[in-house]
């Protein structure tokens, strides 16, 4: 079922702190893969990645990485290649991850992290550990969760129309969603109507009238030159944290001796930091440059947030009766925000003193 590990004797250079470089034998080499462009924060990840694995074990593996769809091109098709081996490591959203394991898609429910502290804080800790568990049970083995980071910070409501500062005021918008049931549930909990739109077509989609809205992330926003389409209002309601799911074969991790384990979890660890990091400073310009343009941003009081959060709630009663271990993420999902909301309040504390 699995393809041996691919091992390599081609000589590597090996980028030491010094930036001296000796040429090595390479034991094992990892193909990462990755659906996105060079401006990605995916890619930053990677490259980060990379770099770390190679001189952490001393030109023991080589890290190749295929931007774009050199080694496939949807998500299915991806972790496929991850389940068989031919593909080591692939990065997917929930969305794209889905189709095997429904229940990623908790991390696309409303308003249930705060700020980037408290998401971080749980990405990092025990609850990726049973996410990682849950997929490897039901891949019988073959896809393990490396680690979760983000890919373009907080997704935000934006349109076409009005400003948003209410729930009432989503009423009638044609929102576009991507083909799945819970971010469709999201958008009609609120009042508006869901209408699936491929990432391609948005654009035009946006010009033409055929969808007032997204949900989006800003630096994605602007990357696709929506405000020259006619999206001018953007509402910081944060109801997503936008998070990416790095995937490896664990055949293939598994292979390895354990020291060189350890480097790839640390590798994967440098990767996370990255890509928590990289967004941030994305968006600095890019909500700049939306202004700047004319763009009309909003942020909601805490009064309005809440309103927000509540118009939302049939979405977690709706997410736990119909995806597949639902309720069992769900539960561990809210019982880690819970933990670190207080280990930040208690460091916050300590902090200010």
């Amino acid at each position: 079922m699995f393809k041996e590990f691919i091992k390599t004797a081609t000589a590597a250079a090996l980028v030491a702190g010094s930036l001296a470089t000796s040429a090595v034998a390479a034991d094992y080499k990892i193909r990462a893969t990755a659906n996105s462009n060079e401006n990605d924060e995916d890619y930053d990840g990677l490259v980060v990645f990379k770099n770390y694995v190679e001189a952490a074990s001393n030109g023991a593996i080589e890290v190749e990485l295929f931007i774009g769809t050199q080694l496939c091109s949807n998500g299915a098709e991806c972790l496929q290649g991850v389940a068989d081996g031919s593909i080591d490591v692939y990065i997917s959203t929930s969305g794209g991850a889905s189709g095997l394991f429904p229940y990623v898609q908790v991390l696309d429910l409303p308003y249930l992290m705060a700020d980037d502290r408290v998401a971080e804080h749980v990405l990092s800790g025990d609850f990726t550990r049973q996410m990682r568990a849950m997929a490897l049970e039901d891949s019988g083995d073959s896809i393990r969760l490396m680690t979760i980071g983000n890919t373009g910070g907080w997704r935000n409501f934006a349109n076409t129309k009005r400003r948003v500062a209410a729930p009432a005021d989503m009423e009638g918008l044609k929102i576009r969603t991507v083909v799945a049931d819970l971010p469709q549930e999201l958008v009609k909990a609120l009042g508006a109507s869901p209408t699936p739109i491929p990432w391609p077509e948005l654009f035009t989609s946006f010009q033409t009238g055929v969808v007032e809205g997204s949900k989006n992330g800003i630096t994605d926003i602007m990357g696709m030159k929506f405000p020259d389409a006619g999206l001018q209002y953007v509402t910081l309601d944060g109801h997503a944290y936008m998070g990416a799911l790095w995937w490896m074969s664990n055949q293939n991790f598994m292979a390895m001796p354990e020291d060189m384990r350890r480097v790839v979890v640390d590798g994967f660890y440098a990767l996370q930091q990255a890509t928590f990091a990289s967004p941030k400073r994305k968006s600095i310009q890019a909500y700049e440059d939306f202004v700047a343009g004319g763009g009309d941003l909003y942020v909601p009081t805490p009064d309005e947030k809440a309103a927000f959060k509540e118009a939302a709630a049939p979405v977690y009663d709706w997410f736990k009766g119909n995806v597949t271990r639902g309720d069992e993420i769900f539960t561990a999902l809210t019982d880690a925000v819970a933990a670190a909301e207080a280990d930040i309040a208690a460091a916050r504390g300590a902090d200010v003193q």
